[in-house]
This record gives structure tokens, sequence and C-alpha cells, in this order.
């Protein structure tokens, strides 16, 4: 792998600096391997657009809140990095996090996107961890983050929040589809896509993130939560004659 080819990492972000900055101050403290941010600002009133000036970060302000797929479309398209991430801006990212995931991305010619394990998330990519505060995992995660790839697995699905994949399969597999918005299956959709191509979707298992989720939202927001979640599953279902609970 050549650690000297650039990475756009892309933040789409809602009314959310306060996490926003937590998430960029990890990837500025955290990233040892050639990089670029680009922030794409979702219709945002708290100020993000001011924070990203002054730190010095590209951007894209929409005027609304287009939903996260077509936000993600957005960055990717101004994205000059050989490898394209997509990171959700409520993640904390830890020591040899991106150098890892890239040796995973670049272990054969077909492995087309990679994510991490994280502490929240749906699926196979959430592990069991025991932690207290915040400066307790990320000295987890140092001690974890060792390259091991024993610990990388194929899988069918792999959850957008922390999402690498190479611009040759951008080329190939295309935008995100926008009728997934506001957000829910998009990641589902791209990974079915990306495998109808031929691409294989490894989790590098060697590489633990912090992601904080929307745990909150879902308890304070039940009916309008899981209302979502079965339309977007329903229009998965429609697209392409499968429920992705059963596929993936």
């Amino acid at each position: 792998m050549n650690d000297t080819r650039l990475t756009s990492i892309i933040i789409p972000s809602h009314n959310g600096l306060h996490l926003l900055t937590s998430c960029i101050e990890s990837i500025r403290c955290n990233t040892e391997v050639p990089y670029e941010i680009i922030v794409v600002d979702n219709g945002s009133t708290d100020g993000t657009q001011e924070y990203c000036i002054q730190a010095g970060i590209t951007f894209i302000a929409l005027p609304t809140n287009e939903g996260f797929p077509a936000a993600c479309n957005r960055g990717l398209t101004i994205a000059t990095g050989e490898q394209l991430l997509l990171l959700n801006n409520d993640v904390i990212v830890t020591p040899r996090w991106l150098s890892n995931m890239l040796r995973a991305l670049y272990s054969a010619g077909d492995v087309g996107i990679v994510g991490p394990v994280t502490n929240y998330a749906s699926g196979r990519q959430k592990v069991d961890v025991a932690w207290t505060t915040l400066e307790e995992f990320m000295r987890m995660a140092e001690r974890h983050n060792q390259s091991d790839p024993t610990k990388w697995q194929e899988v069918k699905r792999l959850v957008g929040l922390c999402f690498l994949f190479r611009r040759q399969l951008w080329d190939f597999v295309g935008r995100f589809d926008e009728r997934f918005s506001p957000g829910h299956y998009e990641d589902d959709d791209y990974c079915y896509r990306a495998r109808e191509k031929g691409f294989r979707l490894l989790i590098s298992g060697d590489t633990l993130v912090y992601h904080e989720g929307s745990a909150s939202f879902a308890a304070k927001h039940p009916d309008g939560w899981n209302s979502l979640l079965e339309r977007n599953r329903r229009k998965f279902i429609d697209k392409w004659g499968i429920d992705p609970w059963i596929y993936m």
C-alpha cells in the first residue's frame, strides 16, 4: 500500500457543530496519512459554516437539509482523493484508524469498501467494549488498533458511519441513491450495488472507532424513527425485489 495517496473525508452535518468539532479534532490528531476534509453543511443554523471558515476546512453550504445521501453526493463530486471516505459527524476516530483501513482496502484488487468496528452500529460491526469515559475508550482503541489482517472479515453489508472506498468503485457504482433521503438504507443499497459489480466488502476488525450513534433520537422519536426505517426498507424491496433484513 502507498500511504502517499490522498483520502478525501466527506462529513455531512446538520446542526451538529458540537459533534463536528470533536470529529474533526480527532481526525487531525489521529491521522498520519494524507487526507482532505470536506464538510457538507445541510442547512445548519448553529455556526457550522463559520467554524469551517475559521478552521480552514473546505465546505459546501446547502441552503436546506437535503438529507444524508444528497450531502454525500455533493461532497464526493468535489473530492480529489484516490480514496473516498464518508464519515458521520458523531464519530470520533482513533490512532491508526485510516492507515489500518487502507491496508484492508488495498489488500486485494476486488476489495471495494471497508468499514471499522465500533461501539454503536447495527450488524457485525458492533463489538462489545467496556468503557466509562471517552478517554478510556481512546486508550482502549490505542491498544486495539494494531494492524492484523486476521481480524478482517468479508461481509455483505457495511454501515455508512465510516465508509471507505476506492475512487474506482465510485466510477463503477456511481452516486448514492437519493430516494433514500433523509437517510437509512442508502448504505445498504450502495453495498448491494458494489457487490453486483464484483467488489468485496471488508470489516477492518483491527480498527475500532467511537460512534455516539442515534440512540437518543430513537428514544425521543420512536414512531418517526421506526416509520422512516420501514419506509426506506420498503423502497429497497421495491428497487431490488429482496428484503435487506434477510439478504444482509
